[in-house]
């Protein structure tokens, strides 16, 4: 067999067949230079998914004659400095994509240069080139893409419906807007304006955050964390939303490295290591963070999408997001998502749909209730049947009637506890609204803070068992937890073998209480389990500690009488993340007066 050189037609539809996978890899390519362009304003047309049609308009720099005729060769461009692949500050730097889209499309492109009177226009099909002619145009620069993959009909075979494959080029352009908040957006599919964000002004965090709220929603707005640090000349900026705010996949997390969207699995992971405390592993956060790493210390040039990248240090990338997350996270306090109370009231109204009521227009005339604390409160008698954990106040047998809690912890952000529900939830008044708590939630996610902490300080209390308590199990169960025997007791868990299929417990951790001892031995061989063996527990700390303050929390069914439901209160306002339990699930609802008073059509 003769070896040849193959033809430049053929060398650029094999580059499109890496580069240009969809319609979406033509609109992200041709949007990128118009950002390169410098445009304020980007618009974009696709007809038919993108298989008809694809019209990229910008205002941008533009070209002139020449130069456009020197932009469809294969790897001409104007944005690689002296041929220093270490030093690209451009979306673009291969000038590889121009010339891929045309030999696999009817393409056109039209420009005019600043300050030039003249436009001119170059076409291409299948990769023949036309000659340059001068034509009508304004300011800037557009492409046409007709007919795509029309020379490589195999091709279009594996494109999907018209609907997701345009969807595909609107996510493209979400992340692309996302990261250049000073340049408009706008993307058709020639009858209707799918997308479309202004040109936004300001400072760039403050920009940032109106960008990313006019895309991803008012909700993103109201509860993300601003995130801005710096280590070592990489500086990490963006919003992370609160736990409570989730998904259940991670298409919602938006990640750039020096203005371009990548999808990176060092920036996943540590993503996802951050939040490990404080959500449960099918549920993701929603979150934009932009990393400005010098172009030495990273390489855009390992993926012919240019959607992966490589650090020079990628421990020292991982620490700084997964350590600035985890300090805006615990900033937030107690703080939970505003959308779990509009969950919330949704589940009152019967099909979505609010029920018609009359306004209300007159005072009440319905006599006060006689209890002071709400739900049943006035007389009660109160049998505890173990006590509480640590670091909240002792039972008092009951409450009188007579005298209700100060009105001044209602000044407090979670207010001033008025009730029990089921012996599972409390009530509390807030000055304008009512709070509901899930007290088993809330003191599991105190009790494994608090643990966390000692842990970290290695001062984890421990107190023996009057009795020790003796727990079957299977065997290789019995033989996980011997293994891990002295780990355990470093977190204040000490036990031994008990002949075949069993083990005695002799101390557990103070903040336990009086646990559920069997129960607690039993899970923890399970987690055990799915722990990878070459892990520490101090490693794997947020599943073991997770599992031990579950059984060590405050359960659903014990009663409470006012003065611990407020201390339970002041601590989760006092603890970093108590507005989540261990596993996501909100600690806490708030409802507001105002939307109290819609269920009841008083406005």
């Amino acid at each position: 067999m003769n070896i040849r050189i193959l033809s430049e037609n053929t060398i650029n539809q094999i580059a499109a067949g890496e580069v240009i996978e969809r319609p979406a890899s033509a609109v992200k390519e041709l949007v990128e230079n118009a950002i390169d362009a410098g445009a304020h304003m980007i618009q974009v047309v696709m007809i038919a998914g993108g298989r008809e049609l694809i019209s990229v308009s910008d205002d941008g720099r533009g070209m002139s004659g020449p130069e456009l005729e020197l932009a469809v060769e294969r790897h001409a461009t104007s944005k690689l400095r002296e041929d220093d692949l270490t030093d690209i500050n451009t979306m673009g730097f291969r000038g590889e994509a121009l010339p891929s889209i045309a030999s696999v499309s009817r393409f056109s492109m039209t420009s005019r240069a600043n300050n030039s009177d003249e436009a001119w226009k170059i076409e291409i099909e299948g990769g023949q080139k036309q000659d340059l002619m001068p034509a009508a145009w304004g300011q800037g620069t557009k492409v046409e893409v007709g007919d795509l993959f029309y020379a490589t009909p195999a091709r279009l075979k594996f494109l999907k419906a018209e609907r997701t494959e345009f969807n595909y080029a609107l996510d493209v352009m979400k992340r692309l807007a996302m990261g250049y908040p000073d340049i408009g957006f706008s993307l058709m599919d020639g009858e209707r304006r799918a997308f479309r964000v202004s040109a936004v002004q300001g400072e760039l965090l403050d920009g940032r955050l109106r960008r990313l709220t006019a895309i991803l929603g008012s909700d993103f707005g109201d509860n993300s964390l601003a995130i801005d640090e710096s280590r070592e000349n990489i500086k990490l900026t963006g919003y992370a939303g609160l736990p409570t705010f989730n998904r259940g996949n991670a298409q919602h997390q938006y990640l750039f490295v020096n203005g371009r969207p990548v999808k990176d699995k060092l920036l996943n992971g540590a993503v996802r290591g951050a939040y490990m405390d404080f959500l449960a592993r099918n549920r993701h956060p929603v979150l934009a963070l932009f990393l400005e790493v010098p172009t030495h210390m990273v390489d855009v040039n390992v993926h012919p999408a240019k959607a992966e990248v490589r650090f020079q240090n990628s421990g020292h990338v991982r620490g700084l997001i997964v350590g600035s997350l985890k300090r805006a996270l615990a900033e937030a306090g107690h703080r939970a998502a505003t959308t779990v109370a509009g969950s919330a009231l949704e589940s009152f109204q019967s099909g979505n749909e609010v029920p018609s009521m009359p306004q209300y227009t007159g005072k009440t005339t319905f006599p006060t209730p006689p209890t002071n604390y709400g739900v049943g409160m006035g007389d009660r008698t109160f049998d505890f049947q173990r006590p509480l954990a640590e670091g909240f106040a002792p039972p008092v047998g009951r409450v009188e009637g007579g005298n209700p809690p100060s009105d001044d912890t209602k000044e407090y952000p979670l207010g001033a506890a008025r009730g029990q529900l089921h012996e599972t939830y409390i009530i509390s008044q807030t000055k304008d609204g009512i709070i509901i708590v899930d007290q088993h939630a809330a003191h599991e996610r105190l009790v494994y803070e608090r643990m966390k902490g000692q842990l970290i300080d290695n001062d984890v209390s421990r107190q023996g068992l009057l009795i020790p308590e003796v727990v079957e199990l299977e065997q290789d169960a019995v033989d996980r937890l011997l293994i891990r025997a002295e780990e355990l007791g470093h977190m204040g868990l000490c036990l031994e073998g008990f002949g075949e299929g069993a083990v005695v417990v002799r101390e557990v951790p103070t903040l336990l209480g009086d646990a559920d001892i069997k129960g607690l031995i039993r899970d923890l061989a399970d987690e055990l389990m799915e722990l990878d063996q070459a892990l520490s527990l101090k490693e794997r700390l947020e599943d073991v500690c997770s599992t031990m303050a579950c059984h060590g929390s405050v359960r659903a069914g014990r009663r409470l009488n006012v003065t611990e439901m407020n201390a339970l209160l002041r601590k989760m306002e006092q603890t970093p993340h108590s507005g989540q339990c261990n596993h996501g699930r909100p600690t806490y609802v708030e409802l507001k007066l105002s939307d109290i008073e819609k269920l009841f059509g008083r406005r």
